[in-house]
């Protein structure tokens, strides 16, 4: 199973990605993570990659392989698009951040790619953003779209609030514990 996580900078993909790699880990499959950083420091784009299965030897996602992508942005998610598979499945947050070449000028940020990717492929998109507000944190938009896909995947629901609780710091577990149930519940 290939899933590709992308955002930007400061939006949690690392964590997201820890969530997922802790959980197949613990359920016995054979994990490999990525972190690609870009200016993950000045809000660029972030991908991570996590593979897992029975024997996994690269961690890796190549153009077409992905089943499941987690995107925090819609850029990043019109980015992240070749790397599906097809029949896979692209789980986006609708908020918009200007990159540097739009807040410059230089540029202007894309117009109607959430129509545009629907128009192509199995979107769920959803404001993440709206609900991490709900759950306390803006920065719980990771763990929102993390309860979609946990939906979507064939593990046990009490597996995933296990691996929360054992990932997540204690001061704001109770915060990304409802993020994860707003999301999870969505759909």
């Amino acid at each position: 199973m290939n899933i590709l996580i992308n955002g930007v900078g400061g939006q949690g993909t690392l964590l997201a990605s820890r969530i997922i790699g802790n959980l197949v880990i613990k359920l016995g499959y054979d994990v490999k993570v990525s972190e690609v950083h870009g200016m993950s420091q000045r809000g660029g784009s972030v991908v991570t990659y996590v593979k897992y299965g029975e024997n996994v030897y690269s961690p890796i996602i190549d153009k077409g392989e992905a089943d499941y992508i987690l995107s925090f942005e819609m850029l990043e998610a019109y980015r992240a698009l070749p790397f599906l598979k097809e029949n896979g499945i692209m789980i986006a947050n609708t908020q918009e951040i200007d990159p540097m070449p739009v807040i410059t000028g230089a540029m202007e940020y894309p117009k109607n790619i959430k129509e545009k990717l629907s128009e192509k492929i199995n979107l769920i998109s959803v404001d993440a953003l709206s609900l991490a507000k709900e759950s306390g944190s803006i920065k719980a938009v990771n763990v929102v779209l993390i309860g979609i896909l946990a939906k979507k995947m064939e593990f046990k629901y009490e597996d995933w609030i296990a691996t929360i609780k054992e990932t997540v710091p204690a001061k704001f577990l109770d915060l990304n514990l409802k993020a994860f149930d707003l999301g999870y519940n969505l759909l």
